[in-house]
């Protein structure tokens, strides 16, 4: 991409992103045509990240390691169902993951959990859930009737209208009484003990800030 589309890119990315400034938002966007040119020379696709590539970040950077939960990131981030996260949708699903209020990210761990899409997180959703993120433990005779209490349990803490599964107004009002909650099915959001540097501007010389990123070398960009 030539230095005049990538400004005119960067200032129309930038105009409608909370959380990232101007700098930041170049960073990541010639991080994303990094990232896109490797998936290019293997699969021949330049339209962006797919799910495998999307994924393989989610595992490498973030240390992601639920099949379901990633997919449904993938989803949550490809808002336009195409089958890969373009550009934008790169910014701003990073804006929100990184750095969102804990309303843009109630919104999104929500749609991660609610696996069909129906607005509501159902028993069936939970079980599921809960059975890829716990432990098996070895002395249990039947894992899954634990699990199913779990679900129960959670039901009775979260489930405030109780119709026996969890609307979004039900888990907002859980969410915003206790704050662990918000990930109560899954890490669907980075730690931001793990990784601090992504989490806040960094100052340059020059008296603005920008993202620093790791890289696969342990330096950053």
């Amino acid at each position: 991409m030539n230095r005049k589309k990538l400004q005119k890119l960067t200032d129309t990315l930038t105009k409608n992103c909370k959380h990232f400034n101007k700098f930041e938002v170049n960073c990541l966007i010639n991080l994303f045509y990094n990232l896109v040119g490797e998936v290019t020379e293997r699969q021949g696709i330049t339209i962006g990240l797919d799910r495998n590539a999307f994924r393989n970040i989610l595992h490498m950077t973030f240390g992601m390691t639920d099949d379901m939960i990633m997919d449904r990131v993938f989803r949550g981030f490809d808002k336009d169902n195409d089958g890969y996260v373009n550009v934008s949708e790169w910014i701003y699903g990073l804006s929100v993951f990184l750095r969102g209020t804990l309303e843009e990210k109630m919104k999104y761990c929500f749609e991660v959990f609610d696996l069909n899409g129906d607005g509501f997180i159902s028993k069936e959703e939970m079980f599921h859930m809960l059975k890829n993120s716990l432990l098996k433990q070895p002395s249990e005779e039947d894992p899954d009737e634990g699990i199913k209490d779990l679900v129960e349990i959670t039901l009775k803490k979260m489930d405030h209208d109780h119709d026996g599964k969890l609307s979004f107004t039900d888990y907002e009002q859980a969410v915003r009484e206790e704050t662990l909650l918000l990930e109560a099915f899954g890490p669907c959001l980075p730690d931001p003990k793990n990784h601090p540097q992504l989490f806040h501007s960094h100052p340059r010389a020059d008296g603005n800030s920008h993202l620093v990123w790791p890289r696969k070398d342990g330096n950053c960009i």
